[in-house]
């Protein structure tokens, strides 16, 4: 049998990197100023400059990927965190419970079963929306993997559900702080203003992407060979051994985890939104987690850092992947063209009408977001440029910001310069060339969907 097309994505990221680094040689250098304000820097609007250019040879590619190892190494660590605390508290036999006793739930009460997605994903929605969820969504991807299998679907919908639903929520948010509250911030807006349209906004996405992977999760479910990792995931449902006729052996030691483990998401939502926890207090709260669940689950010293060099050895493919795709910024950066890209958008969105410049603005953040994708990265980049361009054109600048959380935020699910999206794939052992054919239907969605959105406003008038 001929076999199918497919791409390493270790040699398709290193390619990227080549092109980039030609770039250098052929578009000019120029910079913005910039300004610290809050720990942020600040791009200037209207203080473009040529400057020296500073081509990228092959001794700049190669050495690009140490230098993104340093700039990512907090969500590396992160993600080390997340393989070794999982793996003490699968170990405990926490997880095996939990899923089989879902597993027996559902197989004596079916109806249930068409709740279990959108009723999770609505969930991580409104983490999204609300306080900026994304790299959290990673610790909960290898317990939604095997429940997801459990329950007839399959790899890629245990991944949808915590990653898709946070990545809706975060990318049509309504207080997200890292995207609305930044920008709101620029733009000199009461914080969090407009509340109304954006509450429609996030209803409407989050809907279309429950409705995507409900539907392709029952499609799964009704005939597994439609799932776009069926061979991986009969494999995987051979080492879990799934009996859901007979009721799971569930001790007070297991409850004991659960309840310790969901103390400590809600600890991480408490630390978040009133402290401005990120990555490093993050990782600090799963590994404290983690090490009470050990001791609670009552696994020696031995087991203990069996578990958590284990753990941490299953995500090392995982972090060489993230730190080549941010090796990919490290070279558009030291070889000074992000800010010309970003200069020569602008310009062209200036000649435009009010309405097709708001488009515009849609279609130039989806563009800037493979160079940086981040939601408050590229808030600081370009918002500072995009904001007083609205206002020279005619464009509410609530709608420019509309305009960003789009561009900025969808194209995060498929682009291999997104840490998060590589990671949580990497996580479930998905090829990104299967994830991103899978994802384009929704990413075409959105699209539409996106621009749709953004032409209410301009007819109602939005403060």
């Amino acid at each position: 049998m001929q076999k199918g097309f497919s791409i390493n994505i270790y040699g398709l990221i290193f390619a990227i990197m080549l092109v980039v680094a030609a770039l250098t040689y052929i578009l000019p250098a120029g910079q913005y100023n910039t300004v610290q304000k809050d720990g942020r820097t600040y791009t200037v609007a209207g203080s473009y400059h040529r400057v020296d250019p500073a081509p990228q040879g092959i001794g700049s590619v190669l050495t690009a990927p140490a230098k993104a190892f340093g700039d990512c190494s907090d969500i590396i660590i992160f993600i080390f965190i997340t393989g070794a605390i999982f793996t003490i508290i699968e170990r405990t036999g926490t997880v095996n419970a939990v899923i089989l006793g879902t597993s027996y739930l559902f197989s004596k009460k079916e109806r249930l079963k068409k709740f279990f997605i959108p009723a999770s994903m609505l969930l991580f929605s409104l983490g999204g929306a609300v306080f900026g969820m994304e790299e959290e969504t990673l610790i909960f991807i290898p317990l939604f993997i095997p429940l997801a299998l459990s329950l007839g679907y399959d790899t890629a919908v245990g991944v949808s559900i915590p990653f898709l639903g946070a990545w809706v929520g975060f990318g049509s948010a309504f207080m997200n702080p890292f995207t609305v509250g930044i920008s709101q911030g620029i733009a000199q807006l009461p914080l969090y203003s407009g509340m109304g349209y954006r509450l429609l906004v996030w209803g409407i996405c989050t809907a279309v992407v429950i409705g995507f992977v409900t539907w392709y999760g029952e499609r799964v479910r009704k005939n597994p060979k439609k799932s776009i990792t069926y061979e991986m995931d009969q494999e995987k449902r051979k080492n879990l051994h799934l009996n859901v006729l007979e009721k799971p052996k569930f001790t007070w030691r297991h409850l004991m985890i659960m309840i310790l483990f969901a103390a400590g998401m809600v600890w991480l939502v408490a630390g978040v939104a009133l402290y401005h926890w990120y990555i490093i207090e993050i990782s600090g709260l799963f590994l404290g987690v983690g090490l009470v669940c050990a001791v609670v689950g009552k696994l020696s010293l031995n087991q203990t850092t069996d578990a958590i060099i284990d753990g941490a050895r299953s995500m090392v493919s995982v972090s060489i992947m993230l730190a080549l795709a941010r090796a990919i910024v490290v070279i558009a950066a030291d070889g000074r063209i992000l800010d010309t890209v970003l200069y020569g958008i602008a310009q062209a969105i200036g000649q435009m009408n009010p309405l097709m410049a708001a488009e515009g603005m849609f279609v130039a953040h989806s563009f800037i977001n493979f160079f940086v994708a981040s939601g408050s990265g590229q808030a600081v980049l370009t918002m500072p440029v995009m904001i007083p361009l609205a206002d020279i054109i005619g464009v509410n600048p609530q709608i420019a910001i509309l305009a960003y959380q789009f561009g900025e935020g969808w194209t995060n699910a498929v682009i291999p310069t997104a840490p998060v999206t590589m990671a949580a794939i990497g996580m479930a052992g998905i090829p990104w060339l299967k994830w991103a054919k899978w994802n384009v239907p929704l990413q075409i969605v959105l699209a539409v969907l996106s621009m749709l959105l953004l032409i209410p406003p301009f007819l109602f008038g939005w403060h």
